[in-house]
């Protein structure tokens, strides 16, 4: 019989489990979690931003009577999306890797929406071979006996 991985997962925690093929139990494969960032955006960027002058303004940066205008910078992503997406990354390589090895033949991946995007994006042609569903939930804090209830009616059978 093949052996089905699931993976949950949201942006900065996800646990891998293999279903038993006759029980239709989850077990935890060996790599149980992985922990991303949980730091909030403010927690991970600089406490000060950047100062830039408009591109408009005639004369120095900092004239008097001018036009020159300093402001704030923004950075150019969000540091919280950041830390998720190389999380997902990340998982999409150990996932990528255990393709290869062939320790798994079906993929099942239930993940949050952003995260689950992510993965789309991320996971390579080998393994996107090997999804037989996705389920657009975050239920990483769901304990692993009951998942079942969530999951049944997408699982192979």
């Amino acid at each position: 019989m093949p052996t089905t991985w699931i993976l949950i997962a949201d942006g900065a925690r996800a646990r891998l489990l293999e279903q038993e093929r006759k029980s239709r139990h989850f077990n935890p494969t060996s790599e149980q979690e992985f922990f991303g960032s949980r730091a909030q955006s403010k927690e991970i960027a600089s406490d000060d931003r950047g100062r830039s002058f408009d591109s408009a303004a005639r004369g120095q940066p900092g004239d008097v009577g001018t036009g020159g205008h300093r402001h704030g910078m923004e950075p150019r992503t969000d540091p919280q999306r950041y830390a998720e997406y190389a999380f997902a990354r990340d998982l999409s390589d150990h996932l990528e890797k255990a393709a290869n090895e062939h320790r798994f033949d079906r993929l099942v991946l239930v993940a949050a929406p952003k995260a689950l995007g992510d993965l789309r994006d991320l996971l390579p042609k080998t393994v996107h071979g090997k999804i037989v569903a996705e389920i657009d939930k975050d239920l990483t804090n769901v304990p692993t006996r009951d998942l079942g209830k969530h999951l049944d009616e997408h699982l192979p059978h």
